[in-house]
């Protein structure tokens, strides 16, 4: 995706100081913005069940103004080009296209301005090898990490509740698989804290039920996949909100994989890990200053070794 950041005004506390540096911190050694203004494009990388879901969200939300559909098997790739095609008449106008490439290093040569937003499991490494592969400046290269994990945090605690997921703010942070982190400190109701809220009214809760609740979200994915295989359209919806925040500039904070060094308490090595990041046209903006405490930090920490681990073995 070839992107530009706009230019805006900041707001100045009253002794001259920028706010948003107090809010948000910057990723260690980023790129400066992009004045480069061109149509938008996004490129999906493999026509598999998650691909064409990303595809088929994209398109029906008028994301952008040409699609890229890559794949080595050209019998797959072409039949998924032309049935998104004949849907012209149904669909916001896209231009529709399919092409057969080796992947990130020609993306970078070829795309140089882009930003890689990966999927593709393991993601948190992934992420770290597109990155190496790439060379890429870290804020354009981005990781889905645990954005979905997130949006099934919030809809557990709102079933749980009795009250919309869009009211409830909550995060879960570091691996997106079985080491992930849920921020249970910082979880909000209509801009109420639960748990401190519950504390100050002397209302019990069993820390047991919060933990079946992060159980079930990391159990979510496997659930579906028993079911049906396979899971695409809840990844589909949520790459969507990732490409409109950073193509439409919102500067929306999404949990999504950024370079953690410096984040924490995390200093030795490089390994990404998903923190709630600020999206624009310049891709990660700044990461949210989010306060953990020192279990939720330990438990990021923990994480990161984990991801660590296994980069150890690749020889990159």
């Amino acid at each position: 995706m070839a992107m530009h950041r706009s230019t805006s005004s900041s707001s100045l506390g009253p002794s001259g100081l920028d706010l948003t540096q107090a809010f948000l911190k910057p990723i260690f050694n980023a790129a400066p913005p992009s004045s480069i203004k061109r149509h938008t494009k996004i490129s999906v990388v493999g026509v598999g069940n998650v691909g064409m879901a990303i595809a088929q969200t994209i398109l029906t939300q008028d994301l952008a103004d040409e699609l890229a559909l890559i794949d080595t098997k050209p019998e797959k790739l072409r039949g998924e080009m032309l049935d998104l095609q004949h849907a012209a008449a149904f669909l916001p106008r896209t231009k529709i296209q399919a092409s057969l490439e080796n992947i990130v290093p020609p993306l970078a040569k070829y795309s140089p301005d882009c930003i890689i937003l990966v999927v593709s499991n393991p993601v948190d490494v992934l992420t770290y090898v597109e990155w190496k592969l790439s060379g890429f400046p870290v804020n354009r290269v981005i990781g889905s990490g645990t954005n979905l994990d997130t949006s099934r945090f919030r809809f557990l605690i709102a079933n749980h509740l009795d009250v919309n997921a869009q009211d409830v703010q909550a995060f879960i942070v570091g691996e997106h698989g079985d080491s992930s982190v849920a921020l249970w400190s910082s979880v909000s109701i209509g801009g109420v804290p639960v748990l401190s809220f519950l504390k100050r009214q002397k209302i019990a809760y069993e820390v047991e039920t919060l933990e079946n609740i992060h159980k079930e979200v990391v159990q979510s994915a496997y659930e579906v996949i028993s079911l049906k295989a396979h899971t695409s359209w809840a990844i589909g919806y949520s790459v969507a909100s990732l490409d409109r925040a950073i193509l439409r500039d919102q500067r929306r904070v999404h949990p999504v994989l950024v370079l953690a060094k410096g984040f924490h308490g995390i200093e030795d090595g490089e390994v990404f890990l998903s923190l709630p990041a600020q999206l624009g046209r310049n891709g990660v903006l700044g990461v949210t200053n989010m306060h953990l405490t020192n279990k939720e930090a330990g438990r990021l920490r923990e994480s990161a070794n984990t991801i660590l681990e296994v980069q150890g073995q690749l020889k990159i």
